[in-house]
């Protein structure tokens, strides 16, 4: 079967490489000049069944209304800029802020993830493929002893679910990784997670797309999509600027870009894009800066050793499809970097970046079947992205191919809105 694929990020491309391994034929289509060079390219490096706990819960509206107003704010909306589908998302993502909501969106996300992991750990077993990983777990660090409680209490709901989740004391954070002893006495605990990984996303991406197209994958690149050509209950083309693309399935993984080109169609993904900002500092002690993965959960910030480099990523901006760098954030999120690992790298040739995560309402993507008989969904990861996206795309393949999923799709689908 031929089956075009819309999007070249980490969910896109896996995407491709599990429908090549069925046997389709696969075409990528992206605007880009290569793989991974938008979402995928910079982000945080974790690979974190961990953070599946959804923005929307009981605890964040508090801090929502603290943050307001604040430039420094770890979530920062733009709440001036009339945009009805900011403002739409906003009362779907309150109504998904009960605890029961919570707890359901947790589940969801993290079948997902937990899947993705090991998905991730078979390919990598399979192919060799290199993409300056480590495998030495997450480890989330608290300053405030009340969200060190929530932690734990959090942690449990998390390990129900087949997630290993350890709380720790500061002293066992310190020896789980030695650079944060200039700030112990800071904080209050720490939850570890010694399954969880951290990685290059983008150079994983580039190096699946290789992988891929050596399996007869073919990418076209510099091609921006028009639009999907309706036909009837089916997709008839992709309409693009170099002529329309036809095949047998389509699948869309154009990240914060798929509820612009659902729209036409009348499908109305509530996707919207979130802005994250990161730095890479080259590491040039390696004592100071840190081996294992690091959440800091006050500031939302997450840290990951990608070879000689520090990655230090963090923030969320809800500003619309802006792209730009905002120098007051990340000069906060180089400050933050800075306390945390005062001699982790060098601070003064740090490269910024900014780029934009496809965020729905209840952290959960949006995976599977619409009502076009040969359109599906593997699009609105939010921040896990690099986390799901094996998971995602092997489920996804399945599901093209007519096979029984690795994973119940439940409520993950565009029929839950």
């Amino acid at each position: 079967m031929k089956v075009v694929v819309i999007g070249a990020g980490v969910v896109g491309t896996a995407s491709a490489w599990y429908l090549a391994k069925h046997g389709h034929e696969v075409t990528v289509i992206d605007r880009r000049e290569g793989a991974g060079l938008e979402t995928s390219f910079a982000n945080g490096g974790q690979v974190s069944p961990c953070h599946a706990e959804p923005w929307a819960n009981p605890m964040v509206l508090p801090k929502v209304m603290k943050w307001l107003g604040r430039e420094d704010a770890p979530l920062l909306f733009r709440w001036g800029r009339w945009d009805p589908a900011l403002w739409a998302w906003g009362l779907r993502f309150l109504a998904n802020c009960s605890k029961a909501r919570a707890l359901r969106n947790t589940e969801r996300t993290l079948r997902v993830a937990i899947y993705s992991r090991a998905c991730l750990q078979e390919l990598r077993a399979e192919t060799g493929i290199q993409y300056d990983q480590k495998t030495m777990g997450i480890l989330h660090v608290y300053r405030d002893a009340r969200e060190f409680d929530h932690a734990c209490h959090a942690a449990e709901v998390m390990r129900r679910h087949g997630l290993e989740r350890l709380p720790k004391t500061v002293a066992d954070c310190v020896a789980i990784e030695p650079a944060l002893a200039a700030v112990a006495p800071e904080l209050a605990g720490g939850i570890f997670t010694p399954g969880d990984e951290s990685g290059d996303a983008h150079k994983f991406t580039r190096e699946l797309a290789a992988l891929a197209a050596a399996r007869g994958v073919e990418f076209r690149w510099n091609v921006p999509v028009l639009g999907l050509v309706k036909d009837g209950n089916r997709v008839g083309g992709l309409a693009t600027a170099t002529g329309t693309v036809t095949a047998d399935a389509y699948v869309l993984a154009a990240g914060c870009d798929s509820p612009l080109l659902a729209r036409p169609l009348g499908l109305r993904l509530p996707i919207i894009p979130a802005k994250g900002y990161s730095i890479t500092v080259p590491v040039d002690n390696h004592a100071g800066a840190p081996s294992v993965s690091i959440t800091d959960d006050e500031h939302k910030m997450v840290y990951s050793r990608l070879g000689e480099r520090l990655r230090a990523a963090g923030t969320a901006e809800m500003a619309g499809y802006d792209r730009s760098l905002n120098a007051k954030r990340l000069s906060m999120i180089t400050s933050h970097a800075r306390r945390l690992f005062p001699d982790g790298g060098d601070f003064d040739r740090a490269e910024p970046w900014a780029g934009l995560r496809p965020v729905t309402p209840d952290s959960v993507p949006l995976l599977g079947r619409t009502p076009y008989a040969n359109l599906f969904l593997n699009t609105g990861h939010g921040t896990l992205g690099w986390t799901m996206s094996c998971g995602s795309g092997r489920a996804l393949a399945d599901l093209v191919s007519g096979r029984e999923p690795g994973i119940s799709l439940d409520g993950l689908g565009l029929e839950r809105f």
